[in-house]
């Protein structure tokens, strides 16, 4: 799971910067690059604890 968060924060940042971009323009394109970053800020926490609570349970 974590190395999922760590793609993710390169994948989503790029797919917010490109969306924002294009609806938005430069503006968007900051917006949506920050937006797409905290969603994978998001992931790579919730995959870290997951996967730090599946080692300590054993």
């Amino acid at each position: 799971m974590p190395v999922i968060g760590c793609l993710l924060l390169i994948v989503l940042p790029l797919l917010g910067l490109a969306g924002g971009g294009f609806v938005g323009g430069a503006e968007g394109a900051k917006w949506g690059a920050g937006a797409g970053f905290a969603a994978a800020m998001v992931v790579l926490g919730a995959g870290s604890y997951a996967f730090i609570k599946g080692i300590r349970g054993r």
